[in-house]
């Protein structure tokens, strides 16, 4: 139903996760990050508010797996979640619930963590990790070639319809990357390959204009003088 995975970039300090799945608008409920603090993607049955209180729990000095175990304590139904996590010094922990999804599998690398559920087989997400270890470049576009990777490693067991990158940085409280392509019937990955190579040479016009609209360059827009 879902794989995805969750990274730090060590240059930048930034932190992102790129996820596809099967289902509808898997941006809307399962990517979660927060700058200077982790990212967590929360899938396979999901329960979005895992997302928020693992970074609250981050926040609050935590470790991933402590704040993984924190967030998972008391709460009903933990068999059926898939969790990530990475915090800001790229130390990661997962969790894959004894009812997760099919064939399922998770790994972690050097600043990275991926996992899945409903795979074609194990190798997509060992195909994740070693695909971002081995790329280059800003993170938002590492994220998203190693989802291509794993994809073209036979990604999950049915049709992927929809997939999302979000990456934030600079220690500003929104995302600086969220692209998402909510229901496609065929490569919703490529498309958001698309996305991000159309948004890449703007993002950094679009953070001037939020901090100090004097400095950034014309809009492009009707009226604009």
């Amino acid at each position: 139903m879902t794989f995805s995975i969750a990274a730090r970039c060590p240059e930048t300090g930034q932190l992102g996760i790129a996820v596809s799945s099967s289902s509808i608008a898997v941006g809307a409920r399962c990517p979660w990050a927060r700058s200077g603090v982790g990212a967590v993607s929360s899938q396979n049955i999901t329960l979005p508010q895992l997302g928020p209180d693992i970074l609250d729990a981050l926040a609050q000095g935590a470790t991933p797996q402590q704040a993984l175990k924190q967030a998972l304590a008391g709460r009903d139904f933990s068999e059926y979640r898939q969790i990530t996590v990475i915090d800001s010094r790229g130390e990661t922990a997962v969790f894959s619930g004894a009812r997760s999804l099919g064939t399922w599998h998770e790994a972690q690398g050097r600043g990275c963590v991926a996992a899945g559920n409903m795979l074609a087989d194990t190798a997509v997400i060992d195909t994740l990790v070693s695909a971002f270890g081995q790329s280059r470049g800003p993170l938002a576009g590492r994220l998203v070639a190693a989802l291509q990777a794993a994809l073209d490693k036979g990604g999950e067991a049915g049709p992927v319809h929809s997939a999302a990158l979000k990456v934030v940085g600079g220690g500003y409280g929104w995302p600086i990357v969220d692209l998402r392509v909510d229901w496609a019937d065929s490569d919703p990955i490529g498309q958001l390959a698309g996305l991000w190579d159309a948004y890449a040479p703007q993002m950094q016009d679009y953070i001037t204009r939020a901090i100090d609209p004097r400095q950034a360059p014309g809009y492009g827009v009707p009226g604009d003088e």
